[in-house]
C-alpha cells in the first residue's frame, strides 16, 4: 500500500490533478446525496487549493473578504503556513482560515 503524500510535498501539477480528482469526487458525492462526504471532500479541495497560493501574499494587518461569506471581512493577525489567523468582522474569536478562502475586497 502506497502512503499518500502530504499536500505540502506535491508539485503544482500533482496539486492540480488532486483538485480535479476531488472535484469529480465531490460531484459524485453530491449526486448520491452524501452530504457529510461532500463536506469532507470540499475541505480537502480547499486545502489543496491553498497550497497553490503564495502565503507571502497574505499580509498580517490587512483585511480580506471571506469567499464563503460575502460581505464578511477577515483581518489577519499572523500567518502560519497556508493558514491566516485573525478575526472575522462578525466575531471576536481568533480563528485560522486556509488562504484559498480569502480574497482582497473588491477582487473576483
Amino acid at each position: 500500500m502506497q502512503i499518500p503524500k502530504r499536500y505540502s510535498d506535491l508539485t503544482k501539477e500533482e496539486l492540480i490533478q488532486e483538485i480535479n480528482d476531488l472535484t469529480n469526487q465531490a460531484r459524485k458525492a453530491e449526486q448520491m446525496d452524501m452530504i457529510n462526504e461532500l463536506e469532507v471532500i470540499l475541505r480537502k479541495k480547499t486545502m489543496a487549493q491553498s497550497y497553490l497560493l503564495d502565503p507571502n501574499e497574505f499580509i498580517p494587518g490587512e483585511q480580506y473578504e471571506l469567499i464563503e461569506e460575502p460581505g464578511v471581512i477577515f483581518a489577519i493577525t499572523y500567518m502560519n503556513g497556508i493558514f491566516a489567523w485573525g478575526y472575522k468582522s462578525t466575531s471576536e474569536e481568533e480563528i485560522g482560515i486556509p488562504i484559498s478562502l480569502l480574497k482582497k475586497p473588491g477582487k473576483m
